[in-house]
């Protein structure tokens, strides 16, 4: 009997020990296709003793029956270890149909494959081999003992009456929920809050199994940049949905961004690659702490895969090209990428990061995974420091390598007008232009010759960021045809209401003009569409307000031409000069109209130029001089553009549209000016000053 007891012990039942196993699958099975369960059955031991065995007295057959209990749970522990630990999906994942085989439980439940299963499944086969020694030894003490009985082996085996059922209560529940991944590690944690030390031991082996596999993961990611994650387990996901621009101003540069993405698998995986996925995000592990390991793997990504062909602009004079020759063939073509420009040779990943820091990485997360302990603060000690070797290295190539701070300095000149006295010169070439409406199919082309005849008066030939900007005109705003004509009717002068969009709001029909930068790998990294669209839109509302105050200098030069010539008419002739007289009178107001418009353009000017602008690159620049991290230096960055965006009065509607207002009476009064002589129009003037005034 002994011996059948220590069969069942092992799982094998007979004739003195019954499993009742097989009955309570086919009754769940049948109460699951009636629709009165889940298919999931009863629960506790199945194992029982014959009914026929009378010769045992009540109080043995308690205690034969608390042993072979045993039995069943490690038979059960058994068949999940040898499912979890099953490897013959191997020999289908050659068949492309069915890469990742899934396998059935005993329910006849579909299964997914999973690795951190498979490393608890490790965690228990060694537990069940404790036991199967422990009931060796239990064989070894009932053969040498003359006079056998039960107590022996009550005694040999009474310490995992407190491990067993909990551990078959947990892979139940693994089993029943299919518990996977991050989710596993979860449950493995607070599993291990218990009173109870040799279970909270045992539980800490199995999470130390898990955390094998985690740690394997974070290996893969950290260290090569490459996700290792066949069943979706990782808490680092790839991005399957991309959300497309609803914004129709921004389509066209999208569309462009996103063909870079296609060809650049490196910038792809930076923008569009990977996230965090929360539900298989151990409670453990900070949002923080997952965030810092997201980035170091996709910085040690595009260290490891720089992109095919990238090239490094060298800093040297390019005093060798005729002045202007390649900008006039980019501008022409229209497509703003620099052109002659000197290159490094292409770059190595090992440049980009030294065999010896990767060595570095791994060792730190070799030292984790080796621990017998999960440490919260040395892993979140070890990700930071990781992070923090990402970010340097990250830095170095984009800042030092690729000349961040010229690039900046180069969207400061031209995007926020900086060099003014290029944009200057392009508002005088393209003054006459802008006056008529444009042409829908050809106003880009038309503001090119402007464009380069500015650039060739006034930008110098050492300047090799010019090539990289380009004229555009965008395909929102008002509609084409609106122009100085348009601006001239009485409706033009109406305010704007609350609910209309800001495309409405477009002065005239010149307002979509816009610049394009074009940035190369691995500057695309910091240069976002995101980033680049908030350059584009400070730019529209600069261009137009250096454009008003250009046509107020312009209106008063022109006025002040004809007063000294109608001065002098009348010195000459003062008995016929009463009309010239009456003339000036009535044209003060104007003048003091103008006068006040061109005060707060001129002002409105200064304050972002100077208060706004100026302080916030000084701003920016000592945090470029000061940081050696890559992330710091992103963070800056968008701080400072929010500051010009929000100090320029762009984020405020309200506020927004009464400037956008005043310089749209502003121009119109500056055309009708011009055109008083020849055509006077005063109540058309007074009109405008009546709703000026109010803004006044």
């Amino acid at each position: 009997m002994l011996h059948e007891l220590l069969l069942a012990l092992l799982g094998f039942t007979g004739d003195f020990v019954l499993d009742a196993s097989p009955a309570r699958r086919r009754a769940a099975t049948q109460d699951a296709a009636a629709g009165g369960g889940d298919g999931d059955g009863e629960v506790g031991p199945a194992f029982r003793l014959a009914p026929d065995l009378t010769f045992l007295q009540p109080s043995e057959r308690s205690a034969i029956e608390r042993l072979i209990s045993l039995g069943f749970y490690y038979k059960e522990l058994n068949r999940f270890a040898t499912e979890s630990r099953d490897l013959s999906w191997i020999q289908y994942s050659i068949d492309v149909s069915s890469p990742h085989t899934d396998k059935t439980n005993k329910n006849g439940k579909v299964r997914k494959g999973s690795v951190y299963r498979r490393a608890i499944a490790n965690g228990i086969t060694e537990i069940l081999s404790v036991y199967r020694s422990a009931v060796l030894q239990v064989e070894q003490n009932l053969l040498s003992d003359p006079l056998p009985i039960l107590a022996t082996v009550t005694h040999g085996l009474n310490k995992f009456e407190v491990l067993l059922p909990p551990l078959y209560e947990l892979v139940m529940e693994i089993e029943q929920k299919d518990i996977r991944g991050g989710q596993l590690l979860n449950l493995l944690h607070k599993r291990c809050h218990c009173g109870v030390p040799e279970l909270q031991s045992c539980i800490q082996r199995l999470l130390w199994h898990g955390h094998q596999v985690m740690f394997n993961q974070l290996t893969s990611w950290m260290v090569y940049g490459i996700l290792q994650d066949q069943y979706s387990e990782f808490f680092i996901r790839r991005q399957d949905d991309r959300d497309g621009e609803n914004d129709s101003s921004q389509r066209d540069f999208s569309d462009k961004f996103m063909q870079k993405l296609a060809k650049d698998t490196s910038l792809a995986s930076w923008h569009t690659g990977f996230h965090v996925s929360l539900d298989m995000l151990p409670e453990y592990i900070h949002m923080r702490v997952a965030e810092s390991i997201l980035f170091a793997g996709k910085a040690i990504r595009v260290l490891r895969n720089p992109s095919p062909g990238a090239t490094l602009q060298e800093h040297v004079n390019q005093g060798q090209n005729p002045k202007g020759s390649h900008r006039m063939q980019s501008f022409t073509g229209g497509s703003g990428a620099p052109k002659d420009l000197p290159n490094f040779s292409n770059i190595s990943a090992e440049e980009l990061l030294p065999l010896a820091e990767a060595d570095k990485i791994d060792a730190m997360l070799k030292e984790l995974k080796h621990s017998s302990e999960f440490h919260k603060w040395l892993f979140e000690s070890a990700v930071g420091s990781i992070r923090t070797i990402a970010a340097n290295h990250l830095w170095q190539l984009v800042v030092v390598r690729a000349d961040l701070n010229g690039h900046l300095k180069a969207l400061k000149d031209y995007f926020l007008l900086a060099k003014g006295d290029f944009f200057q010169c392009f508002l005088e070439e393209s003054r006459q232009l802008m006056h008529l409406p444009p042409r829908q199919s050809t106003a880009e082309a038309d503001l090119m010759i402007p464009f380069q005849l500015a650039a060739l008066k006034t930008i110098g030939e050492e300047d090799e960021y010019f090539t990289r900007v380009s004229l555009r005109m965008l395909s929102y705003g008002m509609k084409s045809s609106t122009s100085q004509k348009d601006l001239q009717k009485p409706n033009a002068l109406e305010l704007p209401s609350q609910g209309k969009a800001a495309s409405e709001l477009a002065l005239d029909g010149w307002d979509s003009i816009a610049l394009e930068y074009s940035v190369d790998w691995p500057l695309q990294l910091f240069f976002t569409p995101d980033v680049l669209s908030k350059y584009r839109k400070v730019f529209q509302y600069l261009i137009r307000l250096k454009r008003t105050q250009m046509e107020l200098e312009k209106s008063w030069a022109a006025v002040m031409h004809k007063d000294h010539a109608d001065f002098s008419d009348y010195c000459k002739d003062r008995k016929n000069g009463s009309a010239t007289q009456l003339r000036r009178q009535r044209s003060k107001p104007l003048w003091r109209v103008r006068e006040h418009m061109a005060f707060l353009i001129r002002n409105l000017q200064f304050y972002i130029q100077v208060d706004v602008i100026e302080s916030q690159w000084n701003v920016l620049q000592s945090h470029v001089q000061d940081s050696h991290d890559f992330t710091e230096l992103v963070s800056f960055h968008q701080e400072y553009l929010s500051a010009l965006v929000s100090q320029s009065f762009l984020d405020i509607g309200s506020v927004s549209r009464i400037l956008d207002s005043i310089m749209k009476l502003c121009l119109q009064f500056c055309w009708s000016i011009e055109q008083y002589e020849t055509r006077p129009n005063i109540s058309e003037i007074d009109h405008i000053t009546e709703v000026y005034l109010p803004f006044s």
